[in-house]
């Protein structure tokens, strides 16, 4: 029997919304007359991580986890909204908010950080105008006496500090105001279009722990780790991801592969055990992530959670998830610190869960695997020049969270038509190569499961630290691969291409995939006339950056992006890309304090010689010996073959390696049209979970819904349409004695086969930050 859906309505008629200049007066002086912590330890202000949420993912361990006690599963439905905040714009956030004492900060109003009483949601400052910040959130950190409070993010490749009270640039950190990320990276910093991650880092102590960002193209940016003092802007230490000679790991890559390769970076969540100093790594693949001719080997620290000392970058130890990776299945969710019993012992451990779907438990002290992982054969690449590693490390305990294999069941009942699914069988049978860890090759075309953004991504994981039970959302999606295609076939292809886009090989090398070769829309949505919804400025700086489900071209250059943006004027780019958009234009409303951040932090950096995707010749001297391949397309057209579900959230009990329970997560409504519920939701689910110590799971939803389950069996309690899609992490805080829940909702919502936003929605309805509590 088809489960109906109860749509709750959203209003914002009588939300208590303000910009009182005098309440905010009236809050900055409560602010600093205001200390919030209670213990201190070495140079810096520590509190209890599990009862506020000042940091992206609420505190050091990632956990997702709080202690606040007000909402347990028998209030839970009464639930309601207390405020909201709009973002004022029709842009795309991803940021998860964060509170200090009675402020919370966001990010709204044309990419500005906004500083909000957070019982009330008035505005308290307003630095307008940060249209490059990392677009997941910003890092918050307090001297011991209280008196330095200080928000330090990413923007433009620079490392920034804004003072936390007054909302102004702090000029006095690294050169006037900014790090330059860019440098001490083995490369010409003016070559790097990309240092910068999506993610904000981790504060440990005195230092801010960073990844790096380095887009995907052969010879891009090398993924260091690093850590700044977060008073000086000083360079503490840094660890090279791609070994040097001498280095631990270094025979493990050809002989100058450090001088070349790119990627093996952490663009995803960054874990700090402050208890015993060490900090945690999931890694990505080195680039190009599709063919590893130019990088023989199994090539550490690629696809490896690294534990490192925190105060030095000293190794402590590493697992590689994935050896030589060819399939793009980073490491990228938050890793899990848990207290689990095993073997009669209780064990500080450990998890992460990668692209790939699987489950890894170490003890977080020696990187000794808690359940058995065997190197198992895998097929054999039979493209020139690949070597695919012979065996990969398979969890022999652990299930994994997704779908690891595709056949003619799996093809889907609801999207395909009985010719497709005819069709689709044949090419299963005869002519598609399938199975996990699959190299792709350049005869056939190859199907994935999970795909390039399937699997466990970023906010995927939680956890109830004490009890040892990891949560996980995890999205079957799968990747149907092109040939693998020589640069020159690729021109040979695209040279006399005709219709709609001509002879632009641009569009067809980095955008048809997505957007279609008619520019109809696929993954992508169909594109509209760009020139009357953004300038080549704002459209050079969402290619460069990327930004949702669309990834960052970081090595197209700016003649090739102005190219674009021309060729695409006449019929269109999206406001899919519109929303992303940043610049400035001009000063919101309300009590703007500063705008731009720190001076010259947002020079143009679009390179004029950057050669592109394929790469430009290697380092004089370095010699290698296989021609480079190049792949059309990142595989997304055909998500809607698989039969649901497509989404599910889960429950690990890591005490004896087993799943506590799993359920869909979310609800496709064009599905549910058709009788089909219980679906979750089809596109990629980039969301965040919060764990109560009363026994409940919140977790947001592509399906612009946000749910509470019990903690136990998974059962729905609650459930809250938002006025938008939401992909930022929500966070949970307490004011006054009385408990919050903030959800960022500021994403469009799309269903079915094509996308279909729900009941006809208003692709211009506002967006913004919905704030729960439970009626006084």
């Amino acid at each position: 029997m088809k489960k109906k859906i109860k749509f709750i309505p959203f209003s914002l008629g009588d939300l208590p919304i303000s910009s009182s200049f005098i309440g905010s007066l009236a809050l900055l002086v409560l602010m600093s007359l205001t200390s919030a912590c209670t213990n201190h330890e070495k140079g810096t202000t520590t509190i209890d991580q599990h009862k506020t949420w000042r940091n992206y993912g609420g505190g050091n361990d990632q956990s997702k986890y709080t202690e606040l006690s007000q909402i347990n599963k028998s209030n839970v439905k009464d639930l309601e909204v207390a405020w909201f905040y709009p973002t004022g714009d029709n842009k795309i956030y991803q940021f998860n908010p964060i509170v200090v004492d009675t402020v919370m900060y966001v990010y709204a109003k044309n990419n500005s950080l906004v500083a909000l009483n957070a019982k009330t949601g008035e505005e308290i400052w307003i630095h307008a105008n940060l249209s490059r910040m990392a677009r997941r959130g910003i890092n918050y950190w307090e001297s011991e006496d209280g008196k330095d409070k200080r928000l330090l993010f990413q923007i433009n490749n620079y490392l920034q500090a804004i003072d936390a009270t007054t909302g102004k640039s702090i000029l006095t950190f690294g050169d006037n105001g900014l790090v330059d990320l860019r440098q001490g990276l083995d490369r010409d910093p003016k070559t790097l279009n990309r240092a910068q991650s999506g993610t904000p880092g981790q504060i440990f102590e005195d230092l801010i722990l960073l990844g790096t960002g380095t887009g995907e193209s052969y010879l891009s940016t090398p993924g260091f780790l690093r850590a700044y003092n977060v008073v000086t802007g000083e360079l503490v230490w840094t660890f090279h991801t791609i070994p040097r000679p001498g280095e631990y790991g270094y025979d493990t890559w050809p002989k100058d592969a450090y001088k070349y390769v790119g990627g093996v970076n952490v663009w995803g969540e960054i874990t700090v055990d402050p208890k015993n100093g060490i900090a945690f790594y999931p890694l990505g693949s080195p680039t190009f992530d599709y063919y590893g001719a130019d990088r023989i080997g199994s090539n550490l620290y690629g696809n490896s959670l690294l534990a490192l000392d925190a105060r030095t970058g000293e190794r402590l130890w590493h697992f590689q998830t994935v050896h030589h990776d060819i399939w793009d299945y980073d490491l990228t969710s938050a890793p899990q610190l848990l207290t689990v019993n095993h073997d009669g012992q209780k064990i500080e451990a450990v998890a992460v869960v990668g692209k790939n779907g699987l489950v890894y438990v170490f003890n977080r002290h020696t990187g000794e695997p808690l359940f058995p992982i065997e190197e198992k054969p895998m097929p054999p690449s039979h493209v020139e020049g690949e070597e695919a590693w012979p065996t990969q490390p398979i969890p022999s305990v652990l299930p994994p969270a997704t779908r690891t294999t595709f056949t003619e069941d799996d093809l889907s009942e609801i999207f395909l038509t009985e010719e497709e699914r005819a069709d689709w069988a044949r090419k299963l049978k005869d002519s598609l190569q399938t199975g996990f860890f699959t190299p792709l090759s350049d005869k056939f075309e190859t199907l994935a499961i999970p795909g390039a953004v399937g699997g466990v991504n970023w906010g995927n994981t939680a956890a109830n630290p004490d009890k040892g039970i990891l949560y996980v959302i995890a999205l079957d999606y799968p990747s149907v691969y092109e040939k693998l295609l020589t640069l020159e076939q690729i021109e040979a292809r695209t040279a006399n291409t005709g219709g709609f886009y001509g002879n632009a090989r641009i569009y067809m090398q980095n955008c048809a995939a997505c957007h279609g070769q008619q520019g109809e829309g696929l993954v992508g949505p169909a594109l509209n006339t760009i020139s009357e919804r953004m300038s080549m400025k704002d459209f050079a700086n969402i290619i460069v950056s990327g930004l949702g489900d669309m990834p960052a071209f970081t090595d197209l250059t700016a003649k090739q992006i102005e190219d674009l943006y021309e060729f695409l004027d006449e019929d269109g780019a999206s406001r899919y890309s519109s929303q992303f958009g940043g610049g400035d234009d001009g000063l919101p409303e309300g009590p703007v304090v500063a705008s731009g951040g720190a001076p010259g932090g947002l020079e143009d950096r679009i390179l004029e010689g950057n050669p592109g995707r394929y790469g430009g010749p290697y380092p004089e001297g370095v010699e290698v010996e296989h021609e480079r391949l190049y792949l059309y397309q990142w595989g997304l057209n055909f998500p809607y073959i698989i039969n649901p579900p497509w989404s599910q959230i889960m429950a690990y009990d890591l005490n004896n390696g087993t799943v506590k329970w799993k359920r869909p997560l979310g609800q496709d409504l064009e599905a549910l049209k058709k009788g089909y519920d219980n679906t979750g939701v089809l596109r990629a689910q980039r969301n965040g979970m919060i764990i109560t110590s009363t026994g409940l799971v919140f977790s947001t939803s592509k399906d612009g819904r946000v749910y509470a389950f019990d903690a136990e069996n998974g059962e729905e309690l609650w459930k809250s349409k938002l006025p938008k899609g939401s992909e930022g992490l929500p966070a949970m805080y307490e004011v006054d004695g009385k408990q919050y829940l903030v959800v960022t909702a500021a994403t469009p919502i799309k269903f079915g086969r094509d996308g279909i936003p729900e009941n006809g929605e208003d692709p211009d309805a506002q967006g913004g930050y919905v704030i729960y509590a439970l009626p006084d």
